[in-house]
């Protein structure tokens, strides 16, 4: 399991319990903690991409 799934569980968590109890402040830190894991997804493929292009790319020689 990656960091940005770790990061988007635990934000879902904390929304829940946020929710759940009324505590707006542990809602808010949940959905900040989903959009960190979302942000870490978006740049590991964009690394990735950048890892497959430059192989593609020594490939040709």
């Amino acid at each position: 399991m990656g960091k940005s799934s770790v990061d988007k569980a635990k934000g879902k968590a904390k929304e829940m319990v946020g929710k759940a109890t009324g505590n707006d402040r542990m809602q808010a830190e949940g959905k900040t903690d989903q959009a960190k894991g979302n942000v870490r997804d978006v740049a590991e493929k964009a690394q990735d991409k950048a890892a497959g292009a430059r192989d593609s790319l020594r490939d040709e020689r």
